[in-house]
């Protein structure tokens, strides 16, 4: 069974969290839809699966809400569901800086489309800075970019203030998975004085939908926040598996090594298993195994 995944955001004043968390509940499981929608007083962020009539149906719904109409989605397939249920959460933000200042529904840096990324990366002038964590950047990223070797996205705040300068830093140029973080993370550069702040629009994802892999700067693959792990041009189903014990992508070579145990360890946390741990990781592998095998 092919299903789509739909990934989409947007930062927007929520005022009755639990009500739309309620009826937003409801309709994916009366669509059967699974996955994971975030809302926050700052907006929604979410990715869902299903059929692809039943998701062109709740987005249709949501889209009728005068909040989300403008709603941009991502769209890619798997080839059965890569969540195991459906949540819907309420959250302090959307995608968690930590920043209670910064309003992306205020200031933000200006978007540019992924036909027009490429001439704006190559310009020597512009510093490229991924915005995401350093096991993400580790499988994949755009040629030159900065990594700024973060373990979470709030700390980022503290690389760019350390980093980078407004005065000799003149054109900042960054990118995330889908786009959300960038939001965030351009309005905390124009909050500190930055004047010429761009981002991908759409993320990542949108520019490996849209540019030909023939024309493309990126290097590697994208890691996505579900089981498919990652995804090549075209959102195509990358070559990476998930570590269950840590939650590192893992490679081919990283499971060719001694370290590696399927869903107990990898070459990331071997180090760190006790016997302990090594009982629990076995307990969770036989309950992912049991949830995974009656999803297919």
């Amino acid at each position: 069974m092919t299903v789509v995944v739909a990934t989409f955001y947007k930062f927007v004043a929520v005022e009755n969290c639990e009500d739309l968390r309620r009826s937003l509940q409801a309709l994916c499981d009366d669509y059967a839809i699974r996955g994971t929608i975030l809302l926050a007083p700052e907006g929604l962020n979410a990715t869902v699966s299903g059929l692809r009539d039943n998701i062109s149906q709740i987005l249709a719904i949501l889209k009728a809400d005068p909040r989300f109409t403008d709603l941009t989605v991502k769209f890619s397939t798997a080839e059965h569901h890569p969540f195991g249920r459906m949540k819907v959460k309420i959250k302090p933000e959307i995608v968690t800086l930590g920043q209670p200042d910064i309003d992306p529904t205020q200031h933000v840096g200006t978007y540019v489309n992924p036909a027009e990324w490429n001439e704006l990366i190559v310009d020597p002038d512009v510093v490229l800075v991924d915005a995401r964590n350093d096991y993400e950047v580790n499988i994949g990223t755009f040629h030159g970019a900065i990594n700024p070797q973060t373990e979470a996205f709030r700390r980022l705040p503290d690389y760019l203030t350390t980093h980078l300068n407004p005065q000799q830093h003149k054109k900042v140029a960054m990118f995330c998975t889908g786009g959300i973080r960038c939001e965030k993370a351009t309005a905390y550069l124009l909050k500190q004085g930055f004047r010429e702040v761009y981002h991908l629009k759409g993320g990542i994802l949108k520019y490996l939908e849209e540019v030909p892999e023939t024309e493309s700067l990126w290097e590697g693959e994208c890691f996505v926040f579900d089981e498919r792990v990652a995804v090549r041009h075209g959102l195509e189903p990358g070559s990476y598996d998930l570590c269950y014990a840590c939650g590192h992508p893992i490679s081919e070579t990283d499971k060719a090594t001694s370290y590696y145990e399927p869903g107990i360890a990898c070459p990331h946390c071997y180090h760190e298993l006790t016997p302990e741990k090594r009982s629990k990781q076995e307990m969770k592998k036989f309950q992912h195994d049991q949830k995974r095998g009656h999803s297919l």
